[in-house]
């Protein structure tokens, strides 16, 4: 990432907003702004890919094939209008008897990174899904279950265009969450008592 052609950028923005780019407040503000970019947008550089921790079920002496739970928030920005959308993610997994278990600190850090990167909400459940399945994978048992589902506001919907307040949601269903009722009915269950 290039701050100085970012700051430049920034400067012209600004200039043709109707902005003096030489008034007080605003002199460091394309250098804050190239700063922050590096922050928000860490999603595009590939050596920040966290690297997802795995153990064999029963490694410690527990066997575990019940659901695991995690949840927290997510920001990132629209790849529209490069404005803000952040909310809640809701994650579970159902692991093999004879498989591996997930690190579960990692999922926040898989959150945090593929949305530190332009998005639309509908990918960014797929790429986080996607990409912790595939770790869990790397062995011939297979988790039995996974799902995310992502409630984000929208910027880009909430101040500007129609201007109105609401969430999106976005659900992704993987293994047995999405073939057997049962199973999708206890992660739903789970997701609507938070």
């Amino acid at each position: 990432m290039n701050e100085e052609n970012i700051k430049n950028s920034w400067k012209v923005i600004l200039n043709e907003i109707g902005e003096d780019i030489d008034r007080e407040g605003l002199l460091d503000t394309p250098k804050r702004i190239a700063k922050m970019y590096k922050e928000l947008f860490t999603g595009y550089d590939k050596n920040k890919l966290p690297e997802v921790t795995t153990f064999n079920n029963g490694h410690d002496g527990i066997v575990y094939d019940e659901m695991i739970t995690d949840e927290g928030d997510f920001y990132s920005q629209c790849e529209h209008h490069v404005i803000p959308f952040f909310g809640r993610y809701f994650f579970s997994y159902i692991p093999n008897k004879k498989g591996k278990i997930l690190g579960l600190s990692k999922v926040g850090r898989v959150v945090d990174y593929f949305s530190a990167k332009l998005q639309v909400q509908e990918r960014l459940t797929h790429e986080i899904i996607n990409y912790i399945w595939i770790a869990l994978s790397k062995c011939k048992n297979k988790p039995l279950a996974m799902g995310l589902r992502m409630e984000g506001e929208h910027l880009c919907k909430t101040m500007r265009g129609v201007k109105k307040k609401g969430k999106m949601t976005t659900t992704c269903l993987l293994g047995t969450f999405k073939t057997d009722s049962m199973a999708r009915g206890e992660f739903m269950s789970w997701v609507n008592k938070r």
